[in-house]
């Protein structure tokens, strides 16, 4: 009918520019609508995001609004996809109730119910792989005003803090290996139980930085450990790489000037790029003058790098007792996490989840306890030898004293020995022991540790 329009006027008849005119709106609209695909909710312990996947740019407005509690987004032009079905999101949380959303004339609504007002932050994201667009919405809790009380200084012989941080989570779900396992629920599974390792030894304290299946940018990741007053941040990853023969465990520590190898370079270019998967939104990585910030950063560091070498290598040759390595020295990269000017940091490869094996065995609950434990014990025998100031552990170096062990999973009264530096036979006699038994919780005295 249109090709009549344009070719002969004169015959088209009142009705006919009337189909042709429905026929330019419904072209304009397909053109112009938005397809709401998928929707999917995150839990962190201190906001819930909200991400909503869609086959274009989505324009949006946000609005909160009470009695009762809901946050609404409005998308114009936008229509719900096959399956599209917010209601059908499980909600686990404490903050939101329900998701809904329905169709109206020239916008689609998306009506968040909280329990109790809730800021909303919003951004779209640009396609990613495996990722398309994304509108995310995260939601805070009003924060109480910033007390300007000074900080309180350490306590004196304080636990040495070992700030363990999962890689990836949520939106990024880092690397994923045959048979679909998932680096982001890997390394959750072994840094919790790094972390209960190394809060069993005495004088240390593990801190988890991810405790869910969330994403925390990387920026977020060294902050949350400086709140927690670090000693040394552990980033643990399972990551891969182009060729899946490529395996076995490796350490990294912080570089400005390249990789120390192909590999290296590669993982760092993969773990830099997360926060384009997580979503961080507009971030502000600085709030200092770049120049003034760059000369602090540089003079803090220096000190810093030798101390994560050192570190990183005594935590990989106890990884290298229990798996295969995939380099026997500590490797260097620019790894963004890794930029702490506060405190030495060091990054863990488990293994490559891209190697079928080695995927196999870094998902087996008993690999995951072994590599757990390594780790744990190489960083209770660097901060034993080299415990920071104030510490308890600095202070059982001068004044060397006993001190009470408690029996984790996997523990054997030789492996106790051998880690604190004393024979089996001057434990049992510590302890009153008459055979080599002992069991998960059972506590033992150190004697001179």
């Amino acid at each position: 009918m249109w090709w009549l329009f344009l070719t002969n006027p004169r015959r088209v008849t009142p009705i006919s520019k009337w189909l042709v005119g429905a026929l330019c709106y419904l072209l304009a609209w397909s053109v112009w609508a938005t397809v709401l695909q998928g929707v999917r909710v995150h839990e962190a312990p201190d906001s819930t995001r909200i991400v909503f996947d869609t086959d274009g740019a989505a324009q949006y407005t946000v609005n909160v609004l009470e009695n009762p509690h809901r946050v609404y987004v409005d998308l114009k032009g936008a229509t719900p996809g096959v399956g599209f079905d917010p209601q059908s999101v499980i909600i686990n949380g404490q903050r939101i109730q329900n998701l809904r959303g329905a169709k109206h004339a020239e916008y689609y609504r998306l009506v968040i119910e909280t329990n109790g007002f809730l800021q909303p932050k919003s951004f779209t994201l640009t396609p990613t792989k495996p990722y398309g667009h994304r509108l995310v919405i995260d939601l805070y809790e009003p924060q109480p005003a910033k007390s300007l009380a000074p900080v309180q200084p350490a306590s004196k012989n304080r636990d040495v803090v070992i700030a363990i941080d999962a890689g990836h989570g949520g939106d990024d779900p880092g690397a994923i290996g045959p048979k679909k396992v998932y680096e982001k629920k890997v390394v959750l599974q072994i840094a919790r139980k790094v972390e209960k390792y190394v809060s069993a030894a005495p004088g240390l304290r593990g801190e988890l930085i991810r405790t869910g299946d969330y994403y925390l940018s990387l920026e977020k990741r060294t902050e949350l450990a400086r709140k927690k007053r670090a000693d040394l941040f552990v980033s643990i990853h399972a990551d891969a790489f182009k060729q899946s023969t490529v395996t076995g465990a490796s350490v990294y520590t912080l570089s400005d000037h390249g990789a120390t190898s192909e590999t290296a370079a590669w993982l760092a270019e993969r773990e830099n790029r997360a926060d384009l998967l997580g979503g961080v939104g507009d971030v502000s990585l600085t709030d200092k003058d770049p120049v003034l910030a760059q000369v602090l950063l540089d003079l803090s560091m220096d000190g810093n790098r030798l101390q994560s070498i050192s570190a990183g290598e005594v935590v990989l040759a106890n990884l290298g007792r229990i798996t295969k390595l995939h380099k026997r020295r500590v490797e260097q990269a620019a790894f963004i996490v890794l930029r702490s000017p506060d405190m030495p940091s060091m990054l863990i490869e488990t293994g490559f989840i891209s190697n079928p094996s080695e995927a196999k065995r870094l998902s087996q609950a008993e690999h995951q306890d072994k590599l757990a434990r390594a780790i744990a014990q190489g960083i209770e025998q660097y901060m034993r030898e080299n415990p920071p100031p104030g510490s308890l552990l600095a202070a059982l170096r001068a004044s060397p004293v006993d001190v009470q062990y408690t029996i984790v999973r996997g523990d054997t009264l030789s492996s106790i020995a051998q880690r604190y530096g004393i024979s089996s036979k001057q434990l049992k006699q510590k302890n009153s022991l008459r055979s080599d038994r002992i069991k998960v919780g059972q506590k033992l005295m150190i004697p001179g540790a």
